[in-house]
């Protein structure tokens, strides 16, 4: 059960601890960028203030719910000013007999180049209990934690940030079949996140019927998923592109997470039909 919370835990989100001192140290050293190699990406999908609240399916069971909040006011990280974005998911009383979930995420997003400079998590699943804490120096193309440091490409996501960027992608001109990769540090390890574009459809919400655009993730099968192609995802085919269903077919039933509600968008909803 444990995996897949982590399926859908860049959907979740509140206030995590500080970073430890090691990490702390690199952020306030304000590194420069003398060859300008930082990328500056025209974000119209997001704004501070935007907050989605959602709801997980595991069968016919109301699960858990999940916020993922960007908060009203900017911060300033590695001398940046940044979105501070913060993520909480739970499972519901009724559930948590069954598998407790309490998981805290946080990540300070560059509002230029939506990439992130520092993530935290806090962890508490079915008393798995596990914390993170991630300071990225996008110049050097390193992440420190816990006082280890690992090379990384520039413009690597965190979990939380990957998605927020993701929505920054212009997916106008593309085909059925195409494939967009992310990179991202999770683990204390590099992965290449991909997901493949399947065309546009319609999809009827608790929220409303919807134009939407429709991914899948390309994910490992035989640990979590029967098939490569078991994780789908629908998300508005507007310029808010909010993710409004996640379904995923696993070894051991079926999950869903359905967006129950949204605020302070950056632009109007021109893709709900009624």
């Amino acid at each position: 059960m444990k995996s897949i919370f982590t399926c859908f835990v860049f959907l979740f989100s509140l206030a995590l601890p500080s970073l430890n001192s090691g990490a702390q140290e690199l952020l306030e050293a304000g590194a420069k960028d003398p060859d300008n190699r930082i990328r500056k990406i025209n974000n119209t999908a997001f704004q501070s203030g935007e907050v989605l609240t959602f709801r997980l399916h595991y069968g016919f069971i109301n699960a858990g719910v999940g916020e993922m909040r960007v908060q009203s006011q900017p911060v300033q990280m590695a001398s940046k000013s940044c979105y501070h974005i913060v993520a909480t998911g739970r499972t519901i009383n009724s559930f948590d007999w069954f598998y407790k979930v309490r998981d805290k995420y946080e990540s300070y997003v560059d509002r230029d180049a939506i990439m992130p400079w520092a993530f935290a998590r806090d962890v508490n699943e079915g008393g798995f209990l596990m914390t993170d804490y991630y300071a990225f120096d996008q110049y050097q193309k390193k992440v420190v934690s816990k006082g280890v440091s690992y090379d990384i490409p520039l413009h690597t996501q965190d979990i939380v940030s990957a998605f927020y960027y993701a929505r920054t992608i212009d997916f106008s001109q593309a085909r059925e079949g195409d494939i967009f990769e992310v990179p991202m540090f999770l683990d204390h390890e590099m992965h290449n996140f991909k997901f493949k574009f399947k065309g546009r459809v319609k999809l009827k919400t608790d929220v409303g019927t919807f134009r939407v655009l429709k991914f899948m993730p390309v994910v490992m099968k035989g640990r979590v998923f029967k098939s490569e192609e078991d994780l789908v995802v629908y998300v508005t085919d507007d310029a808010n592109k909010i993710p409004l269903e996640i379904k995923a077919n696993i070894l051991v039933g079926a999950v869903r997470m359905t967006l129950t509600g949204y605020e302070g968008l950056r632009n109007p909803v021109t893709a709900k039909l009624k």
